[in-house]
Formats: C-alpha cells, sequence, structure tokens
C-alpha cells in the first residue's frame, strides 16, 4: 500500500528537471495512441472478417456431404432419406457442380455450372444476393440459368433486355478420346434471367442452373457432386457432424462451413494475429520512454531513496514503488486511449463517418467502414500493455533498488 502510494505520488508530482516531465507525459501520451491503435485497428479489422464471413456464409452451407473418393457420386434414395431424418437437420439440397464453357453472343468465359434443386434457396442464401434480374431457375419448363456478376457483366449478359441464350458446354463424361469436338463435349441453351453478386471469388466462377438440367448436360441423370444441409437453430455443428459421418460411415466426407473452406479461414486468423503482433512491436518501441522517463526518475529521486533507507525501507520496496510508477504511468495512458478508441468506433457503428471511398458509393459491399466491438480485444490490449510495461519497468526499478544499496 505505501509503495502504491508513493508511486501514485510520483506520477502527479512536478519534477524538478522539465524534461522528465516531458518525458513521462510522452511516454503515457504513447502508451495512450498505442491503446487507441489496438482496438480501432481490430475492431475495424474485426468488422471486415464479420463482413467476409457473412458473404461467404450466404453461400457455404452449414454442412456439405461429399464423396470421400471422386467428384460425384449417385444419388442413393437411402441415404437421402437418412439426412433429412437427422435430428438436426432442417434441410437438405443437392447440388452438381462442373467447369464449364460459356458463350453469350460473342463473348466467352470459363467458369463452373452448379446445377441446384428447390431446397437450396431453402439452404443458403444465395438468392438474396441478386443484384438484377431473379432467381427464377425452377420456375418454367424452359432452361434458366442465374450468372455470377462478373461473368455477366464480361460477357455483356443484359438479364432484363436481351433475349439472347446462354451457351453452356461441358466435357462429356467417360469420354477420352474422340475423332470429333462433338464428340467430347456437350452443348446446351439456357436462359440468363439474374445476375448475382456476393464475392469476387464467387462471381467470376459460378452460374446456377436447376439440378435436372445439370444432370442432363452431363449425361448422367443420377449423379450429383454434394449434399448440402441447413441445421435448426441452436443446433450443434459439430454434434451434427459427428452423428452424420457416423450414420453414413468412410464413404462420404462430411464437412462444417468452415472446413469448406479451411485455407480462407485460416488467412483471416493469420491476418489477425500478424496485425496485433505489428501493433504489439510498435508499442514495445514506445515503451522505451518509459525506460528513459523511470531512469531519470530514479537519479532526481535519491534523496528520496535515502529518506526510505532511514526509515527502514528496503530494496523491494524501492523496486515496487518505481515497478508501479511505470505500470501505472502506462495504464493510465491506455485507459484513455482505449475509452477515445471505444468512443470512434461507437460513433462509427452509429454514424457511419469513415467512408470506403469518398462518394459514399461505387463497388463495395459497404460504403463505410464495418467496425465490431469484441470484448477480448480489449483483453488483449491489456496484457499486451501490461506486459510490455513490466519489462520496460523493470530495469529502472532494479536499478533504483541497487542505489538503496549505495546508502548501506
Amino acid at each position: 500500500m505505501l509503495a502504491f502510494r508513493i508511486a501514485f505520488r510520483y506520477i502527479f508530482s512536478k519534477k524538478s528537471t522539465n524534461a522528465i516531465n516531458i518525458i513521462a507525459r510522452v511516454s503515457m501520451l504513447g502508451m495512450g495512441v498505442g491503446a487507441f491503435a489496438l482496438i480501432v485497428v481490430l475492431s475495424v479489422f474485426n468488422g471486415f472478417e464479420g463482413l467476409v464471413l457473412s458473404l461467404y456464409n450466404s453461400f457455404y452451407p452449414d454442412l456439405e456431404i461429399r464423396a470421400a473418393a471422386g467428384k460425384t457420386f449417385i444419388e442413393d434414395p437411402k441415404i437421402t432419406q437418412q439426412i433429412m431424418s437427422a435430428e438436426e437437420v432442417l434441410a437438405v439440397a443437392r447440388s452438381l457442380e462442373e467447369n464449364a464453357y460459356f458463350q453469350y453472343d460473342e463473348q466467352t468465359q470459363l467458369g463452373t455450372i452448379k446445377g441446384v434443386d428447390e431446397a437450396y434457396q431453402q439452404v443458403t442464401s444465395v438468392k438474396d444476393f441478386v443484384r438484377m434480374g431473379t432467381f427464377s431457375i425452377y420456375d418454367s419448363p424452359h432452361n434458366h440459368a442465374v450468372v455470377g456478376a462478373n461473368i455477366g457483366f464480361s460477357m455483356n449478359i443484359d438479364v432484363e433486355r436481351s433475349t439472347e441464350p446462354l451457351q453452356i458446354t461441358v466435357p462429356r463424361k467417360g469420354v477420352k478420346n474422340a475423332m470429333r469436338p462433338e464428340d467430347v463435349f456437350t452443348t446446351r441453351m439456357a436462359i440468363p434471367d439474374g445476375l448475382f453478386s456476393i464475392q469476387q471469388e464467387f462471381d467470376s466462377k459460378y452460374v446456377f442452373v436447376n439440378l435436372k438440367f445439370a444432370q442432363e448436360l452431363l449425361g448422367d441423370e443420377q449423379s450429383i457432386s454434394s449434399y448440402e444441409l441447413k441445421l435448426k437453430p441452436g443446433a450443434n455443428i459439430d454434434r451434427a457432424k459427428k452423428q452424420l459421418q457416423e450414420q453414413l460411415g468412410a464413404g462420404y466426407k462430411v464437412l462444417t462451413r468452415y472446413e469448406q473452406k479451411a485455407e480462407m479461414y485460416q488467412v483471416i486468423l493469420i491476418e489477425r494475429w500478424v496485425t496485433t503482433a505489428i501493433l504489439a512491436f510498435i508499442i514495445l518501441i514506445i515503451a522505451f520512454n518509459i525506460i528513459g522517463s523511470l531512469s531519470m526518475l530514479v537519479i532526481e529521486k535519491k534523496r528520496d531513496i535515502s529518506i526510505l533507507k532511514a526509515m527502514g525501507g528496503s530494496e523491494k520496496l524501492v523496486q515496487r514503488v518505481y515497478l508501479l510508477n511505470g505500470l501505472m504511468a502506462s495504464f493510465i495512458g491506455a485507459a484513455v486511449g482505449m475509452a477515445l478508441g471505444y468512443a470512434i468506433c461507437l460513433l462509427q457503428i452509429k454514424f457511419h463517418f469513415l467512408l470506403l471511398n469518398s462518394g459514399g458509393g461505387g463497388s463495395f459491399v459497404i460504403n463505410h467502414y464495418p467496425v465490431e466491438l469484441r470484448p477480448m480485444d480489449a483483453v488483449i490490449t491489456i496484457l499486451i500493455i501490461g506486459m510490455i510495461s513490466l519489462i520496460a519497468a523493470y530495469f529502472p526499478a532494479k536499478k533504483a533498488g541497487e542505489s538503496l544499496m549505495e546508502f548501506k
């Protein structure tokens, strides 16, 4: 308690040398700026991470069941019924994917055709991202397609005015050697009814069609690439995966949403920790001000140290005084910086005053910097500043304790 009171008085007392006052204030300001930067940068990173994940989550289902080997498998009605009757499963869609060559008028493009059944709209929210036209691949006896925005724009597809069909060409299944191109490839026509825009990876790759049309195009009306599952609200994904995997056996792979795009989630996690490490390194550099201010304070307060010695003060007491002084200065600056950081983030969440571009529009999914506040960011900030401040304050405090020995 005595060490705390002395350390607190040292922080706010006026030093005899003005340089010490300046360095002490700079060290507090530096920690405040570091804490402010950590909170703001991590909150913005959280916002972008949440935005990216929400876009990917709109495309990828809660669970996906694929064949353990090969791109496609023959649909088994018993397996389909078994999956649909699982306790935590809300909806099941069947899908079929294959690389394809698209031609519209004189424009061509490579991509992937994805055939889906009517249940697909219950499993994902892709239909909510149709920017032009409609997601109407089931509503007509004719073949219709919903095209990724980047494919549509590069091929000048006008879904609202043009009646030009989209030509889809895929490799014919089971054919390896043939003399004529028409024996190797199958071509069918579909009317482009909509353009969807989720994320560049999807917009530049996929064209959605009816599952039956995709199966006819590939020449196999019983094959599918996967089952895509929507779980009931509150369902335990890991438990549902484990149960389905045990029921289906080794012939199938049950993948969670994170496992379907594991590399993307790993990149996001790595980026987050690298960003935190860079900011922590900056705070470490700022912490040299604490070493400087405390070292000069030890020199100035030698008389106080001698008084403590005369009153029976120990070496550990003196060390605690200067250690607490450094920590308190750091945390006071950090507290102010964190408060300002949270204030800026809350204002951004409410008013969106920081825009991604000056016009407030453009090609971005949103026009402002997304921000998401997480309690763990405050914990990480406090731990980083606490550890760095403890290291920075230790050496001057140790020096102060050793200086007490000079009076013996």
